[in-house]
């Protein structure tokens, strides 16, 4: 650790795609003279959770929960998770139409998600059941949920289980609003001096530009944490949600993000308006 530099802690999701971004902060392969970096590993609803305390200096985080906590922590321009087209799924077991999702028992991974706020939007009635990411494929096999709104690999991986696709909220968004859906961010405390700010941002950048240049070696670190898909299914699911997007906030990423979060306020599932700000 140089002299003088402040220790940081960094929390992200122990999924594929985020081990993908800060596989070269997390090896040493980008360092800093101003920072040291903590790595914390944590599923996205306890992040989000743990963000309404500012618990971490940076952290990934729902676009959704940070409607809650966006007077304490502001965005990174890197770092992002979107889907172009492409985004949850919403699987059953017995091939459940889009209409008839209404008034079911619907498993998701959390309510500050983005994909929850998705599915409400989709479809207001429902009754939610919170599950652990990774357990909504079984829970919905066994039918402890009539359907289970899927992020992560099981997007690629659901049908080997031979449950079948409602709807895809992604497509879904980008044929309802021609835009991409925000999912996923990083956001570091506003409470830290600007300098340590930019500092963290810049090596999440040089950290994903890293990954992207050095394709199959982050590729063999990213897939320890793949949870059982191949490395063609896991190079496919880190190719959706680190790319382009995830190298900056494009202007329809930031608009997108922002109708998002208006349409959450204006049918009563944010509390208050919230403008998308980074750093």
């Amino acid at each position: 650790m140089p002299s003088g530099a402040r220790k940081i802690s960094v929390a992200h999701s122990p999924d594929a795609d985020d081990a993908f971004m800060f596989y070269a902060l997390a090896t040493g392969k980008v360092r800093s003279d101003l920072v040291e970096f903590e790595h914390v590993l944590r599923d996205i609803q306890t992040l989000n959770e743990a963000a309404a305390e500012s618990r971490y200096d940076m952290t990934a985080i729902s676009f959704h929960a940070y409607s809650y906590v966006a007077d304490r922590y502001i965005l990174t321009t890197s770092g992002s998770s979107v889907g172009d087209g492409y985004g949850p799924v919403v699987v059953s077991k017995h091939g459940l139409s889009p209409s008839q999702l209404k008034g079911k028992k619907i498993g998701v991974p959390g309510m500050t998600t983005t994909a929850y706020l998705a599915l409400r939007l989709f479809e207001p009635d429902f009754e939610a059941r919170i599950i652990p990411f990774d357990e909504i494929l079984d829970a919905v096999q066994t039918e402890k949920v009539d359907a289970g709104v899927v992020i992560h690999e099981g997007q690629l991986s659901y049908n080997q289980t031979g449950l079948r696709r409602v709807v895809d909220l992604g497509a879904w968004w980008k044929q309802k609003h021609n835009l991409p859906l925000p999912l996923g961010a990083n956001a570091v405390l506003r409470s830290l001096a600007p300098q340590l700010q930019r500092e963290c941002a810049e090596r999440l950048d040089e950290s994903i530009r890293y990954g992207l240049d050095h394709r199959q070696e982050a590729l063999s670190y990213a897939q320890e944490f793949a949870r059982g898909i191949d490395q063609n299914l896991a190079d496919k699911f880190i190719g959706m949600y680190v790319n382009h997007h995830t190298t900056s906030m494009p202007p329809e990423v930031v608009e997108s993000a922002q109708k998002l979060l208006d349409l959450g306020y204006e049918n009563g599932l944010i509390p208050q308006r919230v403008k998308i700000e980074y750093v």
